[in-house]
């Protein structure tokens, strides 16, 4: 049997949705110029955004900023709707990494985050997921290229692990696989092409992806 190091991990989950919370972190708010939200701030990746530990991230040629943020990513485990936060641990099948890359340009040109969010290879996750594991105090950290960029604790999530499952599930089902990325903490800055963008959540593990250019679109085949 050959050894992790010589296995090809892919994405620990292939969610219906991808559920985002915005700026749950007043300091991450505050970076931008942004206030902390009166309730949760919540936006969708699509399902094709998501790739696993190793895969490339395409720099798209729409945009001149990509910014990574680190994240403790909640994995559904059973279909919840309408679920109490005093019952929704119930619901939570384990926790991954993951990664909510952003063109920054785009989101703030568009005035929403669909395309900014949600271009392919936009949502790392990985490199499994953890079932055991007590979420409410864990180190949330992003280093590109080595260099320590972001370092929090998801204690100083605005809205809590529990806050947001109830929060979600008044309005949408969650079924089993789909994630809830609940925010990132301060330090965003902008990676190039070429380096490697490390998010790591204590207790979980290390989920490493590479910035490169976005493929050439293949040529049409003549008939």
């Amino acid at each position: 049997m050959g050894s992790l190091a010589e296995l090809e991990l892919l994405a620990p989950a292939t969610p219906s949705k991808v559920i985002c919370v915005g700026r749950n972190y007043r300091e991450h708010a505050a970076e931008f110029g942004n206030s902390a939200p009166d309730e949760p701030l919540l936006f969708l990746k699509p399902p094709s955004s998501v790739i696993g530990p190793g895969a490339d991230i395409h720099y798209p040629a729409l945009s001149k900023r990509i910014d990574p943020e680190a994240e403790l990513v909640i994995v559904i485990g059973r279909e919840a709707h309408r679920v109490s936060a005093e019952r929704a641990m119930a619901v939570i099948g384990g926790y991954t990494c993951g990664n909510d890359v952003t063109a920054r340009d785009i989101q703030k040109s568009d005035g929403q985050w669909t395309r900014g969010k949600g271009f392919d290879t936009f949502c790392p996750i990985g490199p499994w997921i953890e079932t055991e594991l007590d979420a409410s105090d864990l180190r949330v950290t992003c280093a590109v290229n080595g260099e320590l960029r972001q370092d929090g604790r998801t204690r100083d999530l605005i809205f809590p692990i529990p806050s947001l499952v109830e929060y979600i599930s008044r309005f949408t089902r969650l079924l089993p696989g789909d994630l809830i990325m609940t925010g990132t903490p301060p330090g965003v800055a902008p990676m190039e092409v070429g380096q490697m963008v490390a998010v790591e959540v204590e207790g979980i593990g290390r989920l490493e992806n590479r910035l490169v250019h976005e493929p050439t679109p293949e040529s049409p085949r003549r008939p």
